[in-house]
């Protein structure tokens, strides 16, 4: 008798990627009778229950029921039970006649929800290959530094990235409260040059910027939202360089010697301020800073001679103790072998965000006690439209030759004790050069998918890159977000309207690159500040509030082409991408806006200048020409 051997199901393909897998035969569908079933009665467990009911419902339009006892065929069992050989953010899951997900922590639970959510996206029914998974982390920090001090970054994206960060396991944002932009933009004025401190102060009235901040109660409800979402915020106060906020604040401690954007280490007014600042945060039974690490910086200062080199050693050692006296574990920036001297620092329990193996070399931190993240930035930092280091990250170099163990040219063995993850970052170093945060998103979403999986996967992955490249773009940002502002999954025209009604509110907020608006337009003319639609990112003007042109707003910046609407019968069209923005009239191009050059210095310095626009469609303003034969295309 010959048999044929039934093939059993495929690796799913999740990111980051599952450790183990082994395959059975057939599918798991979940049905709207299906419930989650807590085996435990245990309050985190039925949190973490009705997150994922939340979710799944948000994703797919299915309410699942969370109830507790005996799981049934058809139900998903939530269970903890201790495993010694498994990680502390590990799972297991089983599917079968059920789902049976079992982990250590409930932390593994939570991340066995972000697998399954992933795996049901890609199939048309949400259907689940039987089979079983083992998944694990190779390193404990898996995150993302944003700066926020030079360029302001609305809390709603905060927010949506702790969600992002979330769905792909990544667990520790560091948020960068304060910096200063570079003075040969300002005239080498730096008391001109702008600078920012983005978190309300009571201690220091007239501190917070003006220009966008965060209230002391915004920025703990961030971190209770990221806390529900297991990831961990660190906060960064920058000191005693990048500090030009707190010296235009307070002249008296800004250092007459190396520059007003360093803080005047021999100047006893200087410990006063900075503790003063970190109390106000720190402080109480309920402090602001409500995880387990604080940031203080502590990079780039000069060490133009030894006597300053102490100094900074000293002022380093001060803020990590100072910070641990409210039980916080410090974390600073690499910078001892570039201050090498004698003052002792601190090293036991502290984190160093290995960045630059000449500012802090890897091998003689460990060597001293520190524990590293790795960020090298020749590989990791992102300085969007600047020319230098990244616009986009080498995700492809990245997949394929990096883990967290390779800091420059410094490799340690994997998963070497004093090495606990990797980081990247965004760096706004050119303050007004028109990025959004759309033109943020664009450029991080393919690194945070990419470093997703060589933080947790580590350096095994099972695929090439270029099949991965294809499957990830499949995948959404998280359970609700969509920064991108992508119309469902497919290409060519996504929506429609016969007619677009004046202070309406429409069902998509925006649509984002590449895309292409067109409309019929029975003109009038319009006052000035005339919207043809808004939404919390942007506005798009048929009379925009200066000089009465078609344009549009988002981030601060106002951007008008050579057009403006009168008594006429046009056809309009306006198509964007990552680079530009086009307006055409008739079908002909009157203007694009890409991405130009800005001088300072009579011309001795210049920086790109970003013109790119997600198209809002949510709010239709107050105007009185018509709008017919709406359309939207997305590619």
């Amino acid at each position: 008798m010959i048999t044929t051997a039934v093939a059993q199901n495929s690796k799913p393909f999740v990111v980051p990627e599952l450790k183990e897998w082994k395959g059975d035969q057939g599918t798991f569908t979940i049905k709207e009778q299906t419930r989650i079933v807590c085996q435990e009665e245990n309050s985190e467990l039925t949190r973490i229950a009705h997150l994922f009911a939340q979710d799944y419902q948000t994703m797919f339009g299915k309410r699942l029921e969370v109830s507790h006892g005996k799981a049934m065929n058809g139900n998903i069992l939530f269970r903890i039970r201790k495993d010694r050989k498994m990680p502390h953010e590990g799972y297991s899951i089983t599917i079968g006649k059920q789902i049976i997900i079992t982990a250590p922590e409930a932390i593994g639970i939570y991340w066995a929800t972000r697998s399954l959510l992933q795996m049901s996206e890609q199939d048309d029914k949400q259907s689940l290959p039987c089979g079983q998974i083992k998944d694990y982390p190779d390193y404990a920090v898996r995150g993302f530094m944003l700066d926020c001090g030079r360029k302001f970054i609305p809390l709603e994206f905060l927010q949506d990235y702790v969600r992002i960060m979330s769905y792909y396991k990544m667990n520790t944002f560091q948020i960068h409260l304060n910096d200063n932009a570079f003075p040969r933009f300002y005239n080498w004025d730096l008391m001109k040059t702008y600078s920012a401190f983005r978190l309300e102060s009571e201690t220091y009235p007239g501190l917070t910027a003006q220009d966008g901040s965060y209230s002391k109660q915004e920025f703990i409800d961030l971190q209770k939202l990221a806390e529900a979402h297991f990831v961990d915020i660190i906060p960064e106060i920058d000191v005693p360089a990048h500090s030009l906020a707190f010296t235009q604040y307070k002249p008296e401690i800004g250092s007459k010697k190396y520059g007003m954007d360093h803080l005047d280490l021999f100047n006893p007014e200087t410990y006063r301020f900075v503790d003063g600042l970190f109390k106000e945060y720190l402080e109480g039974d309920e402090p602001v800073f409500r995880g387990k690490r604080v940031h203080v910086g502590t990079d780039e200062y000069s060490n133009k001679d030894k006597e300053v080199v102490e100094k900074f050693r000293y002022f380093t050692d001060h803020c990590i103790r100072y910070v641990e006296s409210f039980g916080k574990q410090a974390c600073i920036w690499g910078a001892l072998t570039h201050a090498k001297g004698d003052t002792p620092v601190k090293s036991e329990n502290v984190v160093m965000n290995a960045w630059y193996n000449g500012y802090a070399d890897p091998k003689e931190m460990i060597e001293q006690g520190y524990q590293l993240i790795s960020i090298p930035d020749g590989l990791l930092y992102i300085v969007p439209a600047a020319r230098y280091y990244y616009d986009y990250l080498n995700t492809q170099k990245l997949y394929e030759n990096w883990t967290p163990v390779h800091i420059g040219k410094a490799v340690f063995e994997e998963k070497h004790p004093s090495v606990l993850g990797g980081m990247f970052a965004v760096w706004n170093d050119h303050a007004g050069n028109g990025i959004s945060t759309k033109d943020i998103h664009n450029r991080v979403f393919p690194a945070m998918q990419t470093l997703a999986v060589k933080m947790w996967t580590g350096k095994n992955t099972g695929m090439p890159y270029s099949k991965f490249n294809i499957l990830r773009k499949r995948l959404s940002e998280a359970p609700g977000v969509n920064q991108s502002g992508r119309i469902g999954k497919t290409p060519g025209l996504v929506y429609r309207q016969a007619s677009i009604n004046p202070n309406r509110t429409y069902p998509h907020r925006e649509v984002g690159n590449t895309y292409q608006v067109s409309f019929d337009l029975d003109g009038r003319p319009e006052n000035r500040g005339t919207e043809l639609f808004r939404s919390p990112s942007a506005v798009f003007y048929l009379s925009d509030p200066i000089s009465g042109l078609i344009g549009y707003a988002r981030d601060g910046y106002l951007n008008t082409f050579h057009y403006s609407v009168k008594n006429e019968k046009i056809q309009v069209k306006v198509e964007g991408d990552s680079v530009s923005t086009r307006l055409y009239i008739n079908n002909k191009l009157i203007e694009t806006k890409d991405i130009t050059r800005k001088y300072f210095n009579a011309g001795k310095d210049s920086m790109n200048y970003v013109r790119t626009l997600v198209f809002p469609l949510e709010k239709s303003g107050d105007f009185k020409s018509s709008i017919t034969n709406f359309k939207v295309y997305q590619k």
